[in-house]
């Protein structure tokens, strides 16, 4: 029987590649149970090369398990060593680890050498590598006089190192006495060897500090080589040394500053060859010297350098290919490159390789009788040579074994037996170094066990793999088969993967899988049994996940993440930012869903990823956070380029702070003439960092310049330099020139004055000249100070004059200035408008016509005619006293004019006027026009007194306006019934000379209501109206009395109260539901269209009724029950009849209100209450 621990071979799904890994480790894993017998195995060690720290004591690792557990010894450089018998050698109990006490005594150098541990007990021998031990080194560097280095500028400079060797070598770098790392660059770098190399030196290369520094890591120290001083020199320098000491024929040309091509300073010559061990890192070097400095390329000829491998360091003057291997050899070539020429250089690399394991020999279990074999492969450049050890010792000359047999890398054995139990070694070796492995062979004959814990729970995700395991051991090698539930069959690979190991694979876990799992571990010794337990959950899943944020600086961002998951699984919410943990910040919060960020800054953009663990599967989701402001502001701003009228400025953008530059906007300030008030100047492109602006003459320049993204602007640059500009003569005139007189003889001419940034130069003045425009005269200037107005006295009044003002100041004079026309001063009209004509349209309206006046007597700019008009006297009483005059103006030229708003039977006088800039002239004559009769108001008051059983006496005012002569009264009335339906309407023609009327053979106990207007021989004024109730009979109020006083008849009339307020609230209700009563019906179907507003004739001026229409009802028409009116409904509406808000009291005390008119117009009085505060009215209203 032999326990093989390699996997079975099948092909897998690549999504299988990870757990087929997992499982190779599981296998590895398994052991021979300790508690068994067992040859030894070595568990730890100290490496091959094993370098010491001389200052601590040296411990030197050897450990191994084994049953019975082994024992230990040493061997150095070969032959035994016993450590007994060195008092400063101790060995760790239970263990073969040895410390070497060196602190207190005893040197380190001592005790190097080659050092092999071997653990044995009854079953074999196992031995460690051979373990090399140095003590490290950090030599100083030897004492060494360095003379100062000179040479002319732009020749090649090698500064060498060459550090002392050490153990192991040093990490070489360059610095200054200030422990300043010397900058490199494509011109000076130093070489793998530590030398400093310089392709051209300059005069900035001059030094006395070039000092090289040689870091032992091993035991943290350094070591300083002397400084080295270099002096660079140019030609005229050299020249004037050599001057004075040597002849003139020794002085040396420019040419030795010449540039020149490049030439190689490592590697020498054309080729080379570089020879390094499969797994390392290859460094090939090319460092070349030129003037201007060369560039380095590299190419493989045959082929192509590696991708992901390859890398360039210093400058690219070095090649490095990690994990070298044979496929790598072959010529690499570099070539150094400058505008003179380029030159070549082929390193042949070849690529040896240590022995590496192709398959190294694996621990065997076998039963007696069974056979196996151990297997030993190793590669190599060049072969590696295997050998065997048996118990540590060759096998060629260690005990014979029957059962064995040697067959190049594979020892074979058959029918094994306890005897043959033992350790075999197998080292492979080749120049470059060895590979030494330990694999027993342990014959046992042992019933089955199962390793893995009785009744395991396994909690998988579902649609992912579950490996149940079944770690077992047994010699002979056990089967193993599985079982689901108690009495389910083997389990079989068409559904299942069995590896050998006994793990029992389920490819795609469903919820269906949940279960009881047996595995049984059979051989000839016996049987062995264990049941695991399946559960699988539901995936965990992100259903929100974070969104990408564009957040301004300073503001807040919110990433959401929920998360769903299995019910029986708690997980816990992990935010990272960029792969690591959140800052350590307040700003940071993070609660149940969410992560807010406050006051977010530039630091605070990246990856943000929200994870979600749970002991089974993580989740997790990603957004990024792109933190956006105003751009930083540009910097370095330069001026070049500089001419008398422009300038090119440069600048730097500063950070556009992850939001694109747009443009930029550039300002200027003048600080000669408006100190600290920056102006636009102009703006450019994002893409821009430069701009030729113009200038302007006389203008001491400093500029700015403002970036400009989708945000915002930046803050301003920090100024430029100042630039003044020379001084010209001015490029414009002013502006807004005019000619106008404040005095009927005078000019007075003003302009806009240039301002300092125009003015060109120093001394700025304006010549102002002017004449007459219709005339022969000669232009009259006069040159006056920065000022912007002149006056020119003397004039004619109001003639039209030309007039230019032009710019100059001590260069010259600006171009020729436009010419503008005005006018010297105004004087009043002096002749009134004639033919005045008035012609009467209508009662409150007027049409006058005048003649206009002659321009000349105008004396200035026509302006229009202004009409004064006043009412003087009442064509009916005579009223001579004047009322307040009104005024019209009418611009322009025009002859005509409307007056509005004429009061009707009126007389007006009016006269007219031209009116120009200075003012009126003198009125025409008065002209009188009288305007005839219109429609009258409605009377000022309406009352009904002394109410009766048939009769009611009505009262009122005559209209405050009249508008004409009164010729007669019209009365219009109907009664209205308890259900609000109207009667028929009565019409009655009253003289107008009465003021009370009295209507008789009414009906007792019944409520009227009634329409009166004026007339005049226009027409019928605006009505007004009124209601109210005629009494009861005597008896019947005496019943009212006596009833009124009983005590039934108050609860009676208690219950009747409420009753009414639960039907006024159902009516409320179906109100506000938008519904209709029948009265609303039954009125609009009997609206009475007959009396309407009365207008004039032209519909223009009319006078009009009141807004609201006082119709008057026919008989039938009702009201609506939800008291509204509408506009072009009956204004015979419960809101006349109800709510008495403008009720009054009669002399005896009785509200009569209760059904008032409108609020504007005087409530009726009379002498009797209304209907509704009587019981006995109130009874009489539900008969």
């Amino acid at each position: 029987m032999q326990l093989e621990i390699m996997p079975r071979k099948k092909r897998l799904p690549a999504g299988r590649a990870p757990l087929l890994l997992l499982l190779c480790q599981l296998v590895r894993a398994l052991d021979v149970p300790l508690d068994l017998v067992q040859p030894p195995t070595i568990t730890q060690q100290s490496p091959k090369d094993y370098i010491i720290d001389p200052r601590e004591n040296i411990v030197i690792q050897c450990e191994a398990k084994g049953k019975p557990p082994p024992s230990f010894s040493w061997t150095r450089n070969g032959t035994h060593f016993d450590i007994e018998k060195d008092p400063l050698v101790t060995m760790k109990p239970g263990s073969g680890t040895l410390t070497i006490n060196i602190m207190n005594e005893g040197k380190a150098e001592t005790y190097e050498g080659v050092y092999q541990c071997t653990a044995r007990n009854e079953r074999g021998a196992a031995i460690s590598n051979n373990i090399v031990v140095r003590p490290s080194r950090s030599p100083l560097w030897t004492k060494e006089k360095l003379e100062p280095i000179t040479l002319r500028n732009g020749q090649s400079l090698i500064l060498p190192c060459r550090p002392p060797l050490g153990l192991p070598p040093p990490i070489i770098f360059w610095m200054d006495n200030s422990f300043q790392r010397l900058p490199q660059s494509e011109r000076v770098s130093q070489g793998l060897n530590g030398d400093l190399y310089f392709s051209n030196v300059l005069p900035e290369d001059t030094r006395e500090d070039y000092i090289c520094y040689a870091r032992f890591n091993h035991t943290q120290t350094i070591q300083q080589k002397q400084p080295i001083s270099v002096k660079v020199i140019s030609v005229d320098e050299l020249n004037d040394t050599i001057a004075a000491n040597l002849n003139d024929s020794e002085f040396y040309s420019a040419k030795s500053n010449r540039e020149r091509p490049p030439t190689f300073l490592t590697p020498e010559g054309n080729a080379s060859h570089k020879e390094e061990l499969r797994g390392n890192v290859l460094s090939l070097e090319c460092i070349a010297e030129g003037l201007p400095t060369p560039i380095i390329y590299w190419i493989k000829e045959d082929g192509t350098l590696p991708i992901n491998r390859t890398f360039y360091k210093n400058f690219k003057k070095t090649l490095q290919i990690i994990q070298v291997s044979e496929a790598d050899s072959g010529n690499y070539q570099c070539i150094a490159k400058n505008p003179l020429g380029a030159i070549y250089h082929t390193i042949s690399v070849t690529v040896k390789a240590a022995p590496y394991w192709i398959m190294a020999p694996q621990n065997l279990v076998l039963s007696p009788g069974e056979d196996g074999r151990l297997i030993c492969r190793a590669n190599g450049n060049p072969k590696p040579r295997i050998s065997w050890l048996s118990n540590g010792v060759p096998i060629e000359i260690a005990p014979d074994d029957p059962s064995r047999n040697i067959d190049g890398d594979t020892i074979i054995f058959s029918n094994v037996q306890e005897r043959s139990s033992a350790v075999y070694q197998c080292n492979a070796s080749n120049e470059y170094g060895y590979l030494l492995a330990n694999a027993f062979v342990n014959v046992l004959a042992e019933p089955p066990r199962i390793l893995t814990s009785a009744n395991t729970l396994y909690q998988v995700i579902t649609d992912r793999p579950a490996l149940l395991d079944c770690a077992f051991f047994g010699s002979p090698l056990p089967t193993v088969e599985w079982f689901k539930g108690a009495k389910g069959s083997a389990l079989h690979e068409d559904i299942y993967v069995l590896h050998e190991n006994g793990t029992l694979e389920i490819p795609v876990a469903q919820k269906d899988s949940t279960g009881t799992y047996t595995c049984v571990a059979r051989n000839k010794l016996g049987m062995a049994k264990n049941e695991v337990h399946l559960e699988i959950k539901d995936a965990t899943r992100i259903i929100k996940q974070p969104e990408y944020a564009v957040v301004q600086r300073g503001g807040t961002v919110s990433f959401e993440c929920k998360v769903k998951h299995d019910h029986t699984l708690i997980p816990t919410i992990t935010w990272l930012k960029d792969s690591g943990e959140l800052p350590n910040d307040g700003r940071f919060t993070v609660d149940k869903d969410h992560l807010v960020v406050a006051d977010v800054w530039d630091d605070d953009g990246g990856t943000y990823t929200c994870v979600a663990n749970t002991t089974l599967d993580n989740v997790s989701a990603s957004a990024v956070l792109s933190v956006v402001d105003v751009p930083n502001p540009p910097f370095d701003l330069e001026l070049t380029d500089q001419l008398d009228k422009s300038i090119q400025l440069s600048w730097t953008p500063g950070n556009d702070n992850n939001s694109p530059i747009t443009k930029f906007i550039i300002e200027y300030e003048d600080a000669m003439h408006e100190a600290g008030l920056w102006h636009h100047q102009t703006e450019v492109s994002g893409m821009q960092t430069t701009a030729q602006l113009k200038l302007s003459p006389y203008v001491n320049y400093s500029f700015r310049v403002m970036a400009v993204n989708s945000l915002g602007r930046s803050l301003p640059s920090e100024a430029s330099e100042q630039y003044l500009t020379k001084a010209a003569e001015p490029d414009t005139n002013p502006t807004a020139v005019e000619g106008l007189g404040s005095e009927p003889d005078n000019l007075v001419i003003t302009w806009k004055p240039l301002n300092g940034f125009e003015s060109n130069g120093p001394g700025l003045q304006y010549k102002v000249s002017w004449r007459q425009k219709d005339g022969d005269d000669e232009w009259t200037s006069v040159v006056v100070a920065n000022v912007s107005k002149y006056i020119v006295s003397g004039t004619p009044t109001f003639v039209p004059y030309l007039i230019k003002v032009q710019a100059l100041n001590d260069v010259g004079f600006a171009p020729e200035p436009a010419v503008v026309m005005g006018h010297s001063g105004e004087d009043l009209p002096m002749v009134a408008p004639g033919n005045v004509r008035v012609n009467v349209v209508n009662s409150t309206l007027a049409e006058v016509h005048w003649d206009p006046v002659p321009l000349k007597s105008i004396r200035g700019h026509l302006q229009g005619y202004r009409i004064y008009y006043w009412k003087a006297q009442s064509s009916s009483k005579r009223n001579r006293r004047h009322l307040e005059k009104k005024i019209l103006t009418f611009q322009g030229s025009k002859t005509h004019g409307m007056l509005p708003g004429l009061e009707p039977f009126s007389h007006y006088t009016l006269n007219v006027r031209v009116v120009n800039g200075k003012g009126e002239g003198p009125a025409s004559p008065d002209r009188v026009f009288n305007t005839p009769e219109g429609v009258p108001s409605a009377p000022s008051s309406l009352k009904i007194v002394n109410p009766t059983l048939d009769s009611l006496t009505l009262e009122w005012d005559p209209p405050s306006r009249p508008n004409g002569i009164l010729t007669e009264y019209t009365l219009k009335y109907q009664p209205i019934n308890s259900t609000h339906e109207l009667g028929p309407l009565v019409d009655l023609k009253i003289p107008a000379n009465k003021t009370r009327w009295t209507l008789k053979n009414l009906n007792f106990s019944t409520r009227y209501k009634f329409y009166f207007y004026a007339q005049t021989a226009a027409g019928s004024g605006s009505q007004i109206t009124e209601e109210a109730v005629t009494n009861v009979d005597e008896a019947m109020a005496s019943r009212q009395v006596d009833i009124a006083t009983q005590g039934w008849f108050i609860g009676l009339m208690c219950a009747v109260a409420l009753l009414i307020l639960i039907l006024l609230i159902v009516c409320f209700i179906r109100r506000n539901k938008g519904g209709k009563y029948p009265v609303k019906e039954k009125e609009d179907a009997h609206a009475d269209p007959e009396i309407q507003p009365m207008k004039e004739d032209d519909g223009t001026f009319g006078e009009y009724s009141d807004a609201e229409d006082h119709k008057p009802l026919k008989k039938g028409s009702r009201t609506p029950s939800d008291r509204t009116v509408k506009k072009e409904d009956s204004d015979d509406s419960l809101v006349d009849y109800g709510e008495g808000v403008n009720g009054q009291f009669n002399e005896d005390g009785s509200f009569i209100g209760q059904y008032s008119g409108k609020k504007e117009k005087e409530p009726a009085e009379g002498n009797e209450s209304s209907e509704a505060p009587s019981p006995v009215n109130a009874m009489n209203s539900f008969v």
